[in-house]
């Protein structure tokens, strides 16, 4: 057995059936065992790097289950940085297989060779780097591990030519292990359910940790218990279920009236699973020092970043369970009126009926009308950029696992994301929200998809603009401000069809059902090409009206 070919065994026992890979020459004997494997692991080659590591990080989030992407030494490793970047931000189990000069080479600047430690230190969990055969079969395992243990996230593994080739003799696959948590803390429990039931206007947080840890039953129970209305953090919507009575929306970059009131009247807050990530926490200044704050989390240092009243590490759901089972006879104080008002923004806030808009294209209706037509196991994904705000507004989510889009900020996620995601979930309905700039990045993707047999359906938002860019510009500066930020966009539906898909290209608002229906009708990828004006960037009052 050879290196590579250990590798390949020992993703098998972990259960990886699917690696996201732009082939390189460094890692030759990675893809021929892979081959003679595929009818256990499916190998997905994407048309660049960056769309291997983004499909891997939407598989992972939508699947629950570690993900693969393989790429060259150098210039490949650097393409695929910005997945991995993403899936740091956005706590995702990735492990990035990178190829690497020969062991003899290594430190002489040698052909694209690039230092694995230095360049991912800051976006990994860890950095591995063989530098004998034998260390290569740990070095895999150990990587699947980490990439789940705590609060999840991508690890890198560099792999030189030299030692995939390698004979390694005897070496098995190490088999998985089992993660391990710390039992939850009692006490702290106990201190947490303490100041829940003392609380006026109790206020919980849902995040990430409560889709990796399956928590969301656990949370539904404490939010049943406690009476307190339930928030969901930055692009987390499916951490709770929209439609239950104490869902009061989502931690968008603007805060409305309704959620201003939640936010700064809250007198306790329970971050349930949330890193309380920069967006979320509006750059360090939320939860208040005036407001006890309760950090339920899995991770020591995500929670040693923050001073709180009670923190609890271990499971999720098991912290959660804990505190509602230490709440008085009766649930926590809080709820009541405050939860019910809370809740009444929210459905008012997010009715498309209310949406002012200024160009022929609302996308408040099309995202309903959209909505309308899918059930509730569809995956729907979101690109960086502002347009995503209208799908974060008027987009309802029930299921878990259903929502896909970079707390990075990365623009070009969506389209392969949509890849990753239609290969996590086969039979489920995968729809993906781009700009006009992020498809411009990875919109060859859909030729990955069309390859792969893949059932997704691209909606482009196309405004010929970087339009969160453009609003600042003409916010501080006027339209004389206006500078490298309008662009001048091709016929997205056209190029759709010269890969292969079936395009509409849509203009008005009541044009889109039809079109959208078409799109589902048909089997296979398809797209749609929605133009949309400049002035209506955002649904939110100032920024649109600085347009």
């Amino acid at each position: 057995m050879n290196g590579g070919e250990l590798v390949a065994e020992t993703l098998l026992g972990h259960g990886i059936d699917t690696v996201f890979t732009v082939p390189g020459e460094s890692f030759l004997t990675v893809i021929e065992a892979l081959r003679r494997q595929q009818n256990k692991v499916r190998l997905v080659t994407t048309r660049h790097e960056s769309g291997a590591s983004f499909a891997a990080e939407a598989f992972a989030k939508v699947s629950g289950r570690p993900a693969v992407a393989m790429v060259s030494r150098g210039p490949g490793a650097t393409n695929a940085a910005i997945g991995v970047h993403t899936a740091k931000q956005d706590s995702t189990p990735l492990v990035l297989f990178m190829g690497q000069v020969t062991t003899n080479s290594r430190g002489r600047e040698a052909f694209q060779e690039i230092d694995p430690a230095s360049t991912f230190a800051s976006m990994a969990k860890g950095v591995f780097e063989p530098k004998t055969p034998e260390e290569i079969g740990p070095a895999v395992a150990e990587a699947l591990a980490l990439a789940v243990e705590g609060r999840p996230g991508p690890v890198v593994i560099a792999l030189a030519k030299d030692l995939s080739e390698a004979d390694v003799g005897n070496a098995e696959p190490i088999a998985p292990r089992a993660a391990a948590r710390p039992e939850v803390d009692k006490v702290a429990a106990g201190e947490a359910a303490r100041l829940l039931a003392a609380a006026e206007r109790p206020l919980i947080l849902a995040g990430e940790a409560i889709l990796f840890d399956d928590a969301r039953d656990a949370l539904l129970r404490l939010a049943e218990a406690s009476g307190a209305p339930v928030i969901a953090a930055y692009r987390r919507q499916d951490a709770y279920p929209n439609d239950h009575a104490a869902y009061i929306g989502h931690l968008e970059i603007n805060r409305v009236a309704y959620q201003r009131r939640a936010l700064d009247e809250a007198d306790v807050v329970l971050a349930a699973g949330s890193r309380l990530d920069g967006i979320t926490n509006e750059n360090d200044t939320w939860p208040a020092a005036t407001q006890a704050l309760i950090h339920v989390y899995p991770d020591d240092e995500v929670r040693d970043r923050f001073t709180a009243a009670a923190t609890l590490g271990g499971d999720t759901g098991d912290a959660l369970d804990a505190i509602a089972r230490a709440l008085p006879d009766g649930g926590g104080g809080g709820g009541g009126t405050w939860r019910e008002e809370l809740r009444h923004g929210y459905l008012a806030d997010n009715d498309p009926a209310g949406a002012a808009n200024l160009g022929a294209v609302n996308l408040a209706h099309v995202v309903r009308l959209a909505a309308e037509r899918l059930d509730e196991d569809a995956v729907v994904l979101t690109d960086g950029g502002s347009f995503a705000r209208w799908v974060h507004r008027y987009h309802r989510f029930s299921k878990p696992r259903t929502q896909a889009g970079p707390i990075a900020g990365a623009m070009g996620y969506a389209v392969p994301g949509a890849v990753g995601a239609a290969l996590a979930r086969p039979g489920a309905r995968i729809v993906a929200y781009v700009g006009d700039g992020g498809f411009m990045m990875t919109g060859q993707e859909l030729a990955t998809a069309l390859e792969q047999g893949l059932d997704l359906k691209i909606v482009v938002c196309d405004n010929n603009a970087h339009g969160s860019i453009l609003s600042g510009q003409l916010k501080r500066f006027g339209e004389e401000g206006v500078y490298g930020t309008r662009l001048a966009s091709p016929d997205f539906a056209g190029l759709a069809r010269a890969y292969g898909a079936p395009a509409w290209r849509v203009e008005t608002t009541e044009a889109f059902a039809e079109a959208f229906d078409q799109a589902l009708a048909h089997t296979g990828p398809a797209l749609l090409h929605l133009i949309t004006d400049e002035r209506d960037i955002v649904p939110f009052g100032e920024e649109r009206e600085a347009v």
